[in-house]
């Protein structure tokens, strides 16, 4: 199955790169360009694309603001930020938007070409020398959705609180499921009830919120997570 791709860049001779890079997998079809984030909104709604591979720092629209429309969207793209830039904050900001993982433009091409197979599973990626004490550092900030959290919580299932943990933990949903003797299936609706009841766009906010209430003790030190199956 073709992973359908929009490239989003101020930056003509970025994207043109990228598009080449890509699409010398025959796993991957771009189906759109955009300057800019309000371009990218445009292109996502005519193109329903899998992955919006997103830049930060644009004219008019950028890369945070952008993420934060699109993972609103009806059906919306899983979004992979690369950028140049890597400060903590910036970063944070691009979770908490919805992005699904933070990648730096000195990247090889087979090491994107991995990311966005494991961004178009459900899976997150981010730059290794960017993850150290990236959700430590998250709670410490206190993320948006994470305000007013003891009611979400409170409504989650003893099962749904058992997979909150085990994501907090990086485990993958096959992971999950042999941790909790499941079907992946079943964890698959765990995971999406969990996300739902706790109003979180993605797996790393739900870590970094087991991260919050004590769940998950240790920040997960690994540069990619398996992808979802």
């Amino acid at each position: 199955m073709t992973i359908r791709v929009i490239i989003v860049d101020d930056q003509a001779i970025i994207r043109s790169g990228l598009r080449m890079i890509l699409e010398s997998s025959e796993e991957f079809e771009v189906v759109g360009e955009a300057a800019d984030g309000a371009d990218a909104i445009i292109q996502a709604k005519l193109q329903q694309p899998d992955i919006a591979l997103m830049d930060l720092c644009m004219p008019n629209m950028d890369g945070i603001c952008a993420t934060r429309k699109l993972v609103q969207l009806p059906n919306p793209p899983h979004v992979l930020v690369l950028s140049t830039y890597s400060s903590d904050n910036l970063v944070l900001d691009a979770l908490d938007a919805g992005a699904g993982g933070f990648l730096l433009k000195d990247l090889r091409c087979e090491e994107l070409l991995s990311a966005m197979r494991v961004i178009a599973s459900g899976g997150r990626v981010f730059a290794p020398e960017l993850l150290r004490n990236l959700v430590r550092q998250a709670t410490l900030r206190t993320p948006v959705y994470v305000n007013g959290l003891d009611a979400r919580v409170a409504a989650l299932s003893d099962s749904e609180r058992k997979v909150l943990r085990l994501i907090g933990m990086g485990m993958s949903n096959g992971q999950i499921a042999k941790e909790l003797h499941l079907a992946s299936t079943s964890v698959k609706t765990y995971v999406s009830r969990t996300l739902a009841k706790l109003g979180l766009n993605n797996r790393t906010q739900a870590a970094v919120v087991a991260y919050s209430i004590g769940l998950a003790a240790n920040p997960d030190d690994t540069a990619e997570e398996s992808p979802a199956d």
